[in-house]
């Protein structure tokens, strides 16, 4: 799946597709505002991506020292909050990628 074909399913899909990887979905909720499906995921995800996605999600929160917590988890450096939607892109990109 593509990035672009990914934010069309974001944008006009009720549920994110099945056949998406746990962290594909997680970015998937995060995108749609759905917070807490999108942490729910993340916490099941025990990899480097997924504490940058965790690291993201605490980021969208607003809660820059549980974001840094997982940032050092992921061993990437810490992102502000203005960073938010480049750093879903960049994260996306690297799940879709797989």
């Amino acid at each position: 799946m593509t990035l672009q074909e990914f934010l069309d399913s974001i944008e006009k899909d009720s549920a994110p597709s099945e056949a998406l990887s746990p962290e594909a979905k997680a970015l998937w909720h995060a995108k749609r505002g759905n917070w807490d499906d999108a942490h729910d995921i993340a916490q099941d995800i025990h990899t480097s991506m997924g504490s940058w996605i965790h690291a993201l999600l605490h980021l969208i929160e607003g809660d820059v020292g549980n974001a840094n917590y997982w940032y050092h988890k992921a061993q990437k450096p810490p992102k502000k909050r203005t960073d938010i939607d480049a750093e879903w892109r960049a994260i996306a990109g690297k799940v879709l990628s797989v």
